[in-house]
């Protein structure tokens, strides 16, 4: 008892101090449109919902504070005894600092966006003590002085660092790399020498306008730059030198006559060799490019020629070709490479855009012309319709629609830094209910047991009406070796597989649920299936406390309507259902796709009561049926 009265008012103290000081913060900065009007000494900034702050349900810590685009200005000092802080954005206002920022009191920060400010001095002191940030973006401020790579570096989960548009100085020197850093960019500062060799990676923007930089991908090449310097000393030093001897002159050019001469013999030798090879009869693909472009035309003997006269089995929705040829000629561009095969964007000369995947090993013939027909039967809004195809001994091309509007992938994990646009929560919930409702269709299509097999959110793209549709489904029957790219999408029943025809006969619909279950997962945390640190998103969220879902794995762009979080807590626990580690214990997609529509109908309406009801009665029966009979779906 005396414990817990201790615990109340322990807690009770720790409150007070975040309450204290947001008032101070508060008291400190300039408000012209009195956007902190909320935060008043009678209220609560946890219980009364105080603008831009978000508290842990459990302790009334305050995790989270997004002030952006307010205009405020003022100093940040207070802000520091938020010791419990997450997330603090404080982009887009007028903020400044009297001395050099530090940070070393938000040991348990993850998201720092101070973004077009007035701060000022030094690299922000006490970075190394951030172990968990995952982003931080100083750019465009007036910080200066020298950027302390190495101790960056040793941050183990960070992936964005935005600091263009400072007066940072020195060189980027690091011993270690980013493995996971995924956004970077110092351009726009005063830094010098060479770039190392990891950060080439990222593009050239992340580094213009550091005039004394250089190195890829940079065009200045450091060697040349320091070579001068030291070649003007010498003339300096030893005048004489100035002028070489006739004689010396003559060699110089004489060796570089007999070195062209030699690189001519060695060409010409080599295309010669090479047109004598193309001229035979292989069948391998070859790949040309030009400017942008990539040919998939075939340089091979009389095989090809056939090839190209060949006409494609054509599917409902094929239109602007009809021969092997049409595509094969065509102008591409690649879209990817993976264990299955190369996928290309194809533009026909009649201007038709489609996508075309070369299939790299299959079963045999006569097996795969069954499933292609039943894979080119599959109709559906939320799937991407086969409309051609072509099965030979030497190659398959599989023909699809094409969908400008990119991937759950891209839309969920493209861009994460500044100048994103997230992805709302209706949009997300949309998605998923269409993709669930894809597979479906897939699963109960004829009777024929059709599973997808290499679901993620990849394969889940979006069309120019916003909908989600399906790729590729019946792809994993039509594979020899059917293995998985990504083993985070992979059911635990398939990991012990050894990638040979036995791995078919196992894969069941019930895999496809475990996938869809952590496309879900990415849906609502925000992270890519990989996770961090070596755990995969799904034991990562297996291992956090239902109470703590809000503010550890919810995505932090989508947090702070109470009746949305609901909704979450609903499609997380959807989530867990279908990553169950046993088949039986996962639910079909038809019942999947219910519990779905039932928070979209629902959600808003009851605060997802009902949802809470179906869920509570599935945890206790897992048979489909008893799953089915609750949700109206038999």
């Amino acid at each position: 008892m005396l414990f817990m009265i201790y615990f109340l008012f322990f807690s009770l103290g720790q409150c007070s101090v975040d309450f204290n000081a947001l008032l101070s913060f508060k008291d400190s900065v300039f408000d012209p449109s009195n956007s902190l009007s909320s935060w008043v000494n009678s209220s609560n900034p946890c219980i009364d919902s105080w603008y831009g702050v978000t508290c842990n349900p459990s302790t009334h810590r305050v995790t989270r504070l997004v002030l952006e685009n307010l205009n405020l200005s003022g100093s940040t000092h207070s802000l520091h005894h938020l010791s419990y802080l997450r997330l603090l954005s404080l982009k887009n206002n007028r903020f400044f600092s009297s001395s050099a920022v530090n940070l070393s009191s938000w040991l348990y920060l993850r998201h720092l966006y101070l973004r077009q400010n007035l701060f000022s001095g030094t690299f922000p002191v006490g970075i190394s003590t951030l172990r968990r940030l995952h982003r931080l973006d100083l750019s465009h401020n007036n910080f200066h002085g020298e950027i302390p790579m190495t101790k960056l570096t040793q941050l183990p989960f960070l992936l964005t660092l935005r600091l263009e548009s400072n007066s940072f100085t020195g060189p980027l020197n690091s011993i270690a790399s980013f493995s996971s850093m995924s956004d970077f960019n110092v351009s726009e500062n005063k830094l010098s020498g060479d770039i190392p060799a990891w950060m080439s990676r990222f593009p050239v923007s992340s580094f213009e306008g550091n005039k004394d930089l250089c190195g890829q991908p940079l065009q200045s090449d450091c060697f040349n730059r320091a070579a001068l310097p030291a070649t003007i000393k010498q003339k300096i030093r030893h005048p004489q030198s100035k002028r070489l001897s006739n004689g010396v002159v003559l060699m110089i050019v004489a060796v570089d006559v007999v070195a062209v001469m030699a690189a001519l013999v060695t060409i010409t030798w080599c295309c010669y060799k090479y047109k004598c090879f193309s001229d035979g009869n292989q069948t391998e693909a070859m790949e040309t490019k030009s400017g942008s472009t990539t040919k998939l035309q075939r340089r091979s003997g009389s095989r090809e020629v056939e090839i190209e006269a060949e006409e494609l089995v054509m599917l409902e929705g094929c239109k602007g070709f009809r021969k092997v040829g049409d595509l094969l000629k065509s102008s591409a561009e690649l879209l990817g490479k993976g264990n299955v095969g190369t996928t290309y964007k194809v533009v026909t000369d009649g201007g038709e855009m489609v996508v075309v995947k070369r299939v790299r090993q299959r079963r045999r013939r006569r097996d795969v012309d069954g499933w292609l027909r039943i894979m080119g039967e599959l109709r559906h809004a939320n799937i991407v319709g086969l409309i051609a195809y072509y099965n030979s001994k030497d190659e398959l091309l599989l023909v699809y629609e094409f969908l400008s509007n990119g991937s759950l992938h891209s839309l969920l994990h493209g861009n994460r830094g500044p100048g994103r646009t997230p992805l709302s929560w209706s949009r997300r919930l949309k998605i998923a209910s269409e993709a669930a409702q894809g597979l479906v269709f897939i699963h109960s299509y004829k009777k024929d047991k059709i599973f997808h097999g290499y679901l993620s959110t990849s394969n889940i793209l979006v069309d120019q009406q916003g909908n989600a549709r399906i790729s590729e489904p019946g792809l994993h029957q039509v594979l020899h070796s059917p293995s998985s790219s990504n083993d985070d999408y992979k059911a635990p029943e398939l990991m012990l597989n050894n990638g040979d025809d036995t791995s078919l006969k196992k894969y069941t619909q019930k895999c496809d649920v475990y996938s869809f279950g952590v496309i879900l997962l990415e849906i609502l945390s925000g992270k890519t299936a990989s996770g961090e640190s070596g755990m995969s998103l799904v034991r990562w969220v297996q291992s956090v406390g239902k109470e703590e879902w809000g503010w550890e794995v919810f995505d932090f762009e989508m947090l702070g309507d109470k009746v949305m979080e609901r909704e979450m807590v609903g499609l997380m626990q959807v989530a867990l259902l279908c990553v169950a580690t046993l088949p039986k214990d996962r639910p079909k997609m038809s019942v999947v796709h219910g519990m779905i529509e039932d928070i979209r109908g629902q959600g808003r309406r009851n605060g997802g009561n009902r949802m809470v009801s179906i869920l509570n009665d599935f945890s206790s029966d897992s048979s489909p049926s008893h799953s089915e009979r609750n949700l109206g779906l038999h």
